[in-house]
């Protein structure tokens, strides 16, 4: 035994003072080399597999491609470095902005708090460890920590605690208040006050006798916001006809990839697939033809959700609904009036977008809610305490060091190559950590998701938040609590044999526990620093996307990729936000709590900090997209972690101070102000940034000049009700789709006969594609040109624009027709139903339309003096005047473009001083009464907000300085029927117009002003295309 204790000493003493910074040092040296490899395959494979590096620059929402790149080695370095903020906000979202802005604060900062503890803290515990420590006591990385420091030098770490403590407020607060910037200009941002549901509020949690259109109104009317709502939508019961559609379209997935398979190469395979049903494992069951079980199955999908919507009772009210407003302040404004309130027991929030909505949990009652959430935490628990088992594993590999005494083979290694076993323990513990790692982030958001969030912008908070609390519980508390029990039973182990199991326990050995527990995390800072070096590996690994590329190849050529494989994998992927905060958080918190103990630990996560933020900042640019915009909602739930991993710095340096002291004297107390700052500065922040940020706050110029939409637009067109519909009830079912090569193969594969038809499939925007069907069920052949994802339909999904105006413009950009000028697929139509306009017999008013008049071989009074039908009132261009251009004139050549349409009517971009004011769209309400409707600044009682806001950003002058059309210029295209003339103003025609062509009339009106003015109705106007209104 006493071989055994001097053995231990020795590797303890010895052995690890050598080993642990070779372990080091092959980690770094290691990683760095394959981050050197990798970066040139990245390089090599980038121009020849596009789709994978750059497929944002064929797939890319509206005008904004990602800037050009060259396929030189080094050609995607320029765009990273000449691309600043402004243009990545515009090109690549506010919420992909955001994750930029929050790696290049914690770049900025772990550079300055490294360099703060590095040249502060190193020379003081070299110092000291030369001064006051023996050598044999002594290596190279614990020289450099705070292990051995004692006395009065440990207040230089206590000072270095405050000094990065205001580092961190410095920063945050910079950042903080440029984010609150940035999310102002993307409330005013065209985008954003085009959206629907930007002006739209959800109520949840209805009670039963409100649980109704009218109900909901109620609910509205009774807490008497200051603006109406325009239209209301009770949300309906569905049943399991969305189960039903998601088994389906998962059938016709199956289905493809079987006959993709048997039919590889465009031949027939040897061996029919085949499938094992009513097994378990693959293990018993029956073997039956796959293809015909997924064609029956198919078949009996399709019936039963035809029957299900035939029979679903949409009477049936769930208990939440949908209320839109007449413009997004007025939204705002009432939201933030109602926020912590719940009237008649509802909760009544900013709508989400729709595509944001997890639909599932919407209807979840509150008791319903809890006992998930109660379920789901339990889960976590069981998945925290399994986890301890590869902590255990990690843990031992970080001390395999210590391992060999105990077992025989790695003592052995130890001798005989001690250069391969220090790369070994430097390299297999974060390996190990990282592959544990991979399937946590999946784990915590179908934990979240099943406990109720209802949206996945919320899924993604709710995952940062638990995933960060399990990697720092887990990773940092229990690993290193592990770490303490495993030196406990090592100190144990070397005194068996020669004290009783009761000496031991109260022997002395055991009183320098304490210390042990000091020692204990201290000296995991090695481990941490072979931590980073894999993280920055990864990071680069992630811009090669070596494993996709296997993947893709390995499937291709084995599998082979269906139709639907090929357009879902050509289009961007989608970017996990949540995974990637908790992973940075998770390094910035290792970082940060070990910044005074071991400053080389935050010097490596400034490096991969680095290393990150220009590997992202591509990904982002040409590979990755935002599931759904949120306007960067995820940065105040990030910052809060932040502040708390600068809190748990403080905690472990209140515990190192006071188990230097053994917490005898008070001297522990001198590191417990840094908290109290932190803590004051987080309710500063709160109040300061935090109902800024989550509001849309517009002055009272934006207020009064506000775009506003009628009630009676919002109710005719059921615009509610088609954007915040269950999408169960509208949604288009798979087409099963095959190559076009192999679709003559399919009456040997059916041995039946097959016939041929055409099918609207709506995974290419309601295409007519060319169909056989078999056995019931119709399989479109695709060609090779049509394999990829159509860019135009990729823009019309991604966009944000109202679906109705979508579903136009899609339909003329993927229809052969749209140059035709028709009723029912023009723009120059208010109605929708696809009729011709009723114009007394006239037959050309389309070529009217388009060529102008004199052109067409018809006389122009005809169309220019008929009535025109409401419904088919022509929708003014942007420059219409009453001189056509001479010739004939094409519509393209005619308007500036289709987007211009938008614009106001001329006669509205005249007179000096002018500027747009809505008409208030309220039931009952007068136009007195709402001159007397109080201010935004008296609802919400801001005082002074509006002295600091004057101007919006989209907004050059005020009111009196901007010209009409100057104002509508900075606005994005917007419909002219919702645009009216302000209250009190008496339109008139342009002047050069009213003089060149109608000069009586213009007189007339000059003399007829100083009399007369026109009088403010309390009726309804705005929903109309052009002011009619008498004088």
């Amino acid at each position: 035994m006493a071989d055994l204790d001097k053995a231990t000493k020795q590797i303890f003493n010895t052995d690890s003072r050598s080993l642990a910074p070779g372990a080091v040092g092959s980690q770094l040296a290691l990683m760095s080399v394959i981050s050197i490899v990798t970066i040139l395959f990245f390089n090599v494979l980038r121009p020849k597999n596009k789709i994978i590096y750059e497929p944002k620059v064929k797939y890319h929402v509206g005008n904004k491609p990602p800037p050009r790149i060259s396929d030189s080695l080094c050609g995607w370095l320029p765009p990273l470095i000449h691309s600043k903020e402004p243009e990545l906000v515009d090109k690549i979202g506010l919420d992909a902005v955001t994750f930029l802005r929050f790696l290049r604060l914690m770049r900025w900062l772990f550079t300055a708090v490294a360099a703060l503890t590095c040249i502060g803290l190193i020379p003081v515990n070299v110092v000291y460890n030369l001064r006051h420590v023996e050598s044999k006591d002594r290596d190279k990385l614990s020289m450099l920590t705070i292990r051995d420091v004692h006395d009065q030098w440990l207040f230089f770490h206590v000072v270095a605690t405050y000094l990065v403590t205001f580092t961190i407020i410095g920063f945050v607060y910079i950042h903080w208040r440029e984010m609150v910037r940035l999310r102002h200009a993307w409330f005013r941002s065209p985008e954003y006050l085009q959206s629907f549901y930007a002006r739209t509020l959800v109520v949840l949690h209805v009670p039963k006798k409100n649980q109704s259109d009218e109900g909901i109104k109620a609910i509205f009317e009774s807490m008497k916001v200051p603006y109406p709502t325009t239209s209301v939508h009770v949300g309906r019961k569905v049943g399991r006809l969305p189960e039903l559609i998601e088994y389906h379209n998962e059938t016709v997935r199956e289905l493809e990839q079987v006959l993709v398979k048997y039919l590889k190469g465009g031949r027939i395979g040897k061996k029919r697939p085949t499938i094992r049903t009513g097994g378990c494992c693959g293990i018993g069951g029956t073997q039956t033809d796959a293809i015909d079980f997924y064609t029956a199955k198919l078949k009996r999908t399709e019936g039963a959700i035809e029957d299900y919507r035939a029979q679903i009772d949409t009477r049936k009210a769930e208990n939440y609904g949908f209320a839109s407003m007449a413009a997004v302040p007025y939204a705002h404004i009432v939201a933030h009036i109602l926020r912590g309130k719940h009237p008649k027991g509802t909760d009544i929030t900013l709508a989400p977008n729709p595509k944001d909505i997890i639909w599932e949990n919407m209807n979840k009652s509150d008791g319903e809610i809890a006992r998930k959430k109660a379920m789901g935490f339990l889960w976590l628990a069981l998945v925290c305490f399994f986890n301890t088992v590869p902590l255990l594993i990690i843990s031992a590999l970080a001390n395999l060091t210590s391992l060999t005494t105990y077992v025989g083979f790695l003592d052995e290694w130890r001798t005989t190559s001690g250069t391969t076993f220090a790369i070994v323990s430097g390299v297999l513990p974060p390996a190990v950590s990282a592959l544990f790692g991979f399937f946590l982030p999946v784990i915590m958001r179908w934990l979240s998701q099943y406990m109720g969030a209802l949206t996945h912008s919320r899924l993604d908070r709710a995952v940062i938040a638990r995933y960060f609390a399990f990697l720092v519980i887990s990773q940092l508390v229990i690993f290193t609590l592990i770490g303490v029990l495993f030196n406990i039973v090592k100190e144990i182990v070397r005194q068996v044999g020669k004290k009783s199991f009761a000496e031991i326990m109260s022997s002395s050995s055991l009183s320098t526990l304490p210390d042990k527990i000091n020692r204990t995390y201290i000296d995991q800072a090695p481990y941490w620093l072979t931590f980073f070096p894999l993280r920055g590996f990864l990071a680069i690994f992630d811009l090669a996307q070596i494993v996709n590329l296997i993947w893709i190849s390995f499937k291709t050529h084995v599998f082979g990729r269906t139709p639907r494989d090929i357009r879902e994998w050509t289009q961007p992927p989608e970017f996990q936000y949540a995974v990637y905060y908790s992973n940075i958080l998770f390094m910035g918190c290792v970082g940060m709590v070990f910044a005074p103990i071991a400053p080389l630990v935050p010097l490596a996560a400034a490096v991969v900090f680095w290393i990150s933020s220009w590997v992202y900042k591509y990904q982002l640019m040409f590979v990755f997209v935002s599931k759904v915009e949120t306007g960067g909602r995820l940065w105040n739930v990030v910052i809060n972690r932040l502040l708390a991993c600068g809190v748990l710095m403080q905690l472990l340096m209140i515990l190192t101070i006071g188990l230097q002291y053994e917490f005898k004297s008070l001297q522990w107390l001198s590191s417990c102000p840094p908290i109290l700052f932190l803590l004051a500065f987080k309710i500063y922040i709160n109040r300061t940034f935090d109902r800024t940020f989550r509001y849309y706050h517009p002055t009272e110029d934006e207020l009064r000049l506000a775009k506003v939409h009628s009630e009676r637009a919002d109710h005719k067109g059921n615009r509610l009700e088609k954007r915040f519909g269950h999408p169960a009830l509208h949604t288009d079912l798979f087409t099963p789709m095959l190559h076009a090569k192999m679709m003559p193969l399919l009456g040997e594969v059916y041995n039946g006969k097959i016939g041929k038809d055409e099918a609207a499939l709506g995974e290419y925007g309601g295409q007519k594609m060319e169909t056989q069907v078999v056995e019931g069920i119709k399989i479109a052949a695709i060609d090779q040109r049509d394999l990829e994802y159509d860019p135009a339909l990729y823009q019309r999904d991604r966009g944000e624009l109202d679906w109705d105006t979508k579903s136009v413009s899609s339909f003329n950009m993927l229809n052969d027709g749209a140059s035709h000028l028709q009723a029912s697929k023009s723009m120059y139509y208010a109605n929708t139903n696809g009729s011709e306009p009723k114009l007394g017999g006239v037959s050309n008013y389309n070529r009217y339309l388009a060529q102008g008049p004199n052109h067409g071989g018809f006389d122009s009074q005809d169309i220019e003096l008929s009535r025109i039908p409401t419904d088919h009132q022509p929708l003014l261009p942007p420059n219409h005047t009453a001189v056509y251009p001479q010739g004939g004139a094409s519509r393209s050549s005619f308007y500036a473009s289709d987007a211009s349409l938008a614009s106001p009517p001329t006669m509205y971009q005249e007179g000096p001083g002018l500027r747009e004011a809505p008409i208030r769209r309220t039931t009952g309400m007068t136009a007195d009464a709402r001159s007397q409707a109080p201010s935004y600044t008296s609802l919400v009682d801001a005082p002074g907000y509006f002295d600091n806001h004057q101007q919006p950003p989209f907004r050059t002058g005020t009111p009196s300085q901007m010209h009409p059309h100057q104002y509508y210029q900075q606005q994005s295209p917007v419909d002219p029927r919702t645009q009216t003339p302000p209250p009190g103003h008496r339109t008139q025609p342009s002047s050069s117009l009213s003089h060149q062509q109608h000069p009586s009339y213009s007189q007339t009106q000059q003399q007829q002003q100083p009399s007369h003015q026109r009088q403010q109705s309390n009726m309804n106007m705005a929903g109309r295309g052009a002011f009619r209104g008498g004088y």
